[in-house]
């Protein structure tokens, strides 16, 4: 059993990704080739936004959106504790300081409660401006709106890390369309993954598209590629990767369906014996992992063992929330439920080519686990 099958996926793709690949060998533009363009436009139709700008991975992507809107030194950032280290990190790249939100213990999102007290309390300090908000869509799952609504009442940019999140949605609307910017990431593992790195930016704005499109490209104007208006980054998106993803995209919206199928048979039969992530109503994820919560650190510990013996693949997604990592050791801050969080929670395999024989022989083995599970 697989953690995320690609092989099957591939079986199934196999001509026509050849066929993409083969296409991009003729022609031979490597780099900022014609797919990455019919690429941005089919990613934006998709997400109904106005604008998609593709570049080498979903860190860049933070990090292009970050310096398009000149965050830096003296500015804040707000960022969820619960999450990878790239939400945080390209805010500490910058000079700017990232600020650590609490989570929300059912949805394990940014907790807007904590969100606000920490917005207000940084409008008391003077060597620090509000600047952002980062939500990170943990494991899928689209952050609350109320979380926009602090961004409203305090006029923060809001930019969504939509990097486990494609092809969820809010009340119909797509997750990559529900803030100032949202970022995607194409790393292997997600949701719609290339065969490398890649990711994309995503929004209405016109004049922040054209900026991105700068940075991208070591900051380059639109008249000459050796003419400079901006710092900038390499953050180009490679062609293969854009066939690649041209392809994996016709099959996206059946493999997101089967993500709810095993959801669905995962949550049936787990739901009663440990704490599972609460999808909001009105909310649909993309499940790029399907996480739960053991009652304590050791029965978690337990679990992964029982697993492991049987064959079956696993992973802790965090082990250690960000303000408690050595990194930010100079921030730290609080971040209770994130810390409750991480001591308990395991992910089990999730991906479209799971039958159901092999969802119910996950939740078999974890049923006859020896310990006493029960829900916390």
């Amino acid at each position: 059993m697989d953690f995320i099958d690609l092989k099957s996926q591939y079986a199934i793709l196999k001509r026509g990704i050849r066929g993409r690949i083969d296409t991009v060998l003729d022609h031979g533009q490597y780099v900022m080739g014609p797919e990455v363009y019919e690429l941005e436009e089919q990613l934006a139709s998709y997400n109904g936004v106005r604008r998609c700008v593709s570049c080498s991975s979903g860190t860049d992507a933070l990090l292009m959106t970050l310096m398009a809107k000149g965050i830096g030194p003296k500015d804040a950032v707000f960022v969820p504790s619960l999450t990878f280290i790239a939400t945080a990190e390209v805010v500490e790249m910058l000079g700017a300081t990232p600020v650590f939100v609490d989570v929300d213990e059912e949805t394990f999102n940014m907790c807007p409660v904590d969100l606000r007290r920490k917005v207000e309390a940084i409008e008391s300090k003077l060597w620090l401006t509000s600047r952002c908000i980062i939500p990170v869509d943990l494991f899928g799952l689209p952050t609350d709106e109320e979380v926009s609504g602090v961004a409203f009442d305090h006029s923060l940019f809001i930019l969504k890390d939509c990097a486990q999140s494609f092809g969820a949605s809010i009340s119909e609307r797509k997750s990559c369309s529900l803030g100032h910017a949202s970022t995607t990431s194409f790393y292997p593992a997600k949701p719609l993954g290339c065969y490398g790195d890649g990711g994309a930016i995503f929004t209405d704005d016109d004049a922040l598209a054209e900026n991105l499109i700068s940075i991208r490209n070591h900051g380059a104007s639109k008249e000459h590629a050796y003419i400079h208006d901006r710092v900038g980054i390499n953050g180009r998106l490679d062609t293969i990767q854009a066939a690649v993803l041209l392809e994996k995209l016709k099959l996206f919206d059946a493999e997101n369906e089967r993500r709810q199928q095993i959801a669905q048979l995962y949550s049936e039969q787990l739901g009663k014996q440990f704490t599972l992530q609460k999808v909001p109503n009105n909310h649909t994820s993309s499940w790029a992992q399907f996480s739960i919560l053991a009652s304590t650190h050791s029965e978690r510990d337990n679990c992964i063992d029982r697993l492991k013996e049987n064959l079956i693949p696993s992973a802790i997604y965090y082990p250690l929330p960000l303000h408690k990592q050595q990194v930010f050791r100079l921030l730290r801050g609080e971040a209770p439920m994130a810390e409750h969080i991480s001591s308990r929670i395991f992910s089990l395999p999730m991906n479209p080519y799971l039958s159901d024989s092999e969802v119910s022989r996950v939740c078999e083995v974890l049923s006859n686990d020896s310990t006493s599970n029960h829900k916390t």
